[in-house]
Order: C-alpha cells, then structure tokens, then sequence
C-alpha cells in the first residue's frame, strides 16, 4: 500500500513516536510525504519515505493529486485543530478528494492507530468491495 503522511508543525513529534512505534509494520509499504514531515520522520526512524513540497507550498495538493490517480491508498493528516493555518483550504480539499475516491485518512492518533491494526490484520483490503467514481 501507499500510505501519505502530514503532519502540522506541532504534531510532527507525535507522527514520529507513531512511525517509531509502527515502523515494522510502515517499513512493508511505501511511504509518501509533504517535505519536513518526510524529512523528520526518515531522520528519526531510517524508513524511506518519497517527499513532497512542504504543506504549505503545495505538498497537500501533490498528495492529492496523487490519490486523484489512485496512486495512495491511505493518508495519515496529524493536524492541529488549535491553530489556523493559512494553507486550510489545501488541506479541505485533499480531505474532500479523500472522500470522493475512498481512501481512508485519520486526523488524529487515536483514528491513525486503528486503521495501521487493520492494515497489519488485513482488513484494509477495501477497494475490491468499493465502485471507483466515474
């Protein structure tokens, strides 16, 4: 699988104590993120991870994009709900784009957990099951 990584500035430790702690299962996938997101977290765990433009400089939207050509089956977005981001809009729409081709995304750790247990069990194996939009 594809899976997408973001993180906001002050969740980027978290994204990285969760690829510490998955990182067996992260390491039998690809990985694909925005740019200090990408950076942070290959320098703290060693996995290879494809990088982006930053999220503020189009890095959400290249993501996006990616799963428009159905090249990203999960998107793991740690954001932080606290604080305005001017980039925002970004962010709706690959949330919006997420939902229009099915692919599954967490916004927080709590979310994000669950679904790398059920990508570990198997239970990911959706798409056979969901008609692709037209």
């Amino acid at each position: 699988m594809n899976i997408a990584l973001i993180a906001h500035d002050a969740k980027k430790e978290l994204m990285v104590q969760f690829c510490i702690a998955y990182c067996g299962i992260l390491s039998r996938h690809t990985l694909l993120a925005t740019g200090a997101t990408g950076k942070t977290v290959a320098e703290a765990t060693g996995l290879n991870i494809i990088r982006f433009l930053g999220g503020s400089q189009g890095g959400s939207q290249q993501i996006a994009s990616r799963i428009g050509c159905d090249e990203i089956d999960l998107v793991l977005l740690f954001r932080d709900p606290l604080t305005p981001k001017p980039h925002e809009p970004d962010e709706a729409a690959l949330l919006r784009i997420c939902d229009v081709h099915n692919i599954p995304v967490a916004t927080n750790i709590a979310t994000a957990e669950m679904l790398i247990h059920g990508l570990e069990r198997g239970d990911l194996d959706w798409r056979e099951y969901v008609k692709k939009p037209n």
